[in-house]
């Protein structure tokens, strides 16, 4: 089998026709870091080149699925970063560049011809739930969640994946206030096929994909591609590349600087709390005021 740094994938044990992938750093909640998304990809690629393998399970080790992006690597600090590039001004299509590689990373899972399902449980937030919701299925724990939180200020959605998923107006809803919903909302709502409680969730999980295993390679490859192209002709490539673009404006306009210096002086903990506390967020030339003040202070400490 192969081996990685952020996960791992093999053969279940009792039915090899499905391959398990697991987000493996349960020590920062399976969050993602530079290697994540090219793993991903290259165990997706792994999966389809088994022969015995006719579908795709992914899930997450430890407390939940998966954190979002590792704000050790992408936030904390001061760093140069395509995503976050703080010493000198913002280049769109390097950020661009960069987070639309991930995009397509992360959407191997839906491109891929052998069918994927999220198993999640605890949090598949930010760019967590973008790794769920680029899968095919998925099923969830009663008391799991899921949203992107950074919608409310710092970023936006890349793989555009809500309104495919769930229809404009509950994607307007989830994308508006930045919240997140249990396993049974999402079930109720048809983002989750499934929802069960904790202790059913494996079972359930691998009932549905012995289910499908049983199908061959071919008809599974042709009826994901049917639908696939339906959301196609929708325009998921160009909803994907305006997310994509957007994610990065989110992050280097004066709210999205605002945000980031708040983080960097009171510390992330600090400007999440805010951001997801429902209290106006500073925009425009407020936040612009309260940039230089921060950066003012940053000068005189040194």
């Amino acid at each position: 089998m192969p081996t990685y740094t952020t996960l791992r994938i093999d053969q279940d044990a009792s039915s090899p026709r499905v391959a398990r992938l697991l987000l493996n750093r349960p020590e920062r909640l399976n969050a993602i870091n530079e290697e994540t998304p090219r793993e991903i990809r290259a165990a997706v690629e792994w999966a389809n080149a088994e022969d015995a393998v006719h579908v795709i399970v992914v899930e997450g080790a430890g407390k939940g699925f998966c954190g979002g992006y590792d704000l050790n690597v992408f936030g904390d600090n001061e760093i140069d970063h395509p995503c976050q590039q703080e010493q000198h001004p913002w280049d769109p299509m390097v950020d661009y560049a960069y987070m639309k590689r991930n995009t397509e990373d992360f959407m191997t899972l839906w491109k891929s011809p052998k069918p994927t399902i999220a198993k999640v449980h605890g949090y598949a937030a930010a760019g967590g739930s973008d790794i769920a919701l680029s899968c095919d299925l998925l099923v969830m724990a009663h008391n799991a969640r899921i949203g992107y939180m950074p919608t409310r200020v710092w970023g936006c959605p890349t793989t555009a994946m809500w309104t495919y998923r769930l229809g404009p107006t509950r994607a307007k809803q989830m994308m508006f206030t930045g919240d997140t919903i249990d396993g049974s909302t999402a079930a109720a709502w048809g983002l989750a096929n499934e929802a069960v409680p904790l202790d059913q969730l494996e079972a359930a999980t691998m009932k549905l994909a012995k289910r499908i295993a049983g199908v061959p390679r071919s008809h599974l490859a042709m009826h994901k591609m049917v639908v696939n192209q339906v959301m196609l002709t929708m325009g998921l490539e160009q909803s994907q590349m305006m997310a994509t673009m957007f994610d990065g404006i989110t992050r280097h306009n004066p709210e999205g600087l605002w945000f980031r210096r708040y983080a960097q002086q009171e510390g992330f903990k600090a400007a999440v709390q805010w951001r997801d506390s429902g209290q106006p967020i500073p925009e425009g030339d407020e936040a612009r005021a309260l940039i230089a003040q921060m950066d003012a202070k940053r000068r005189e400490q040194g």
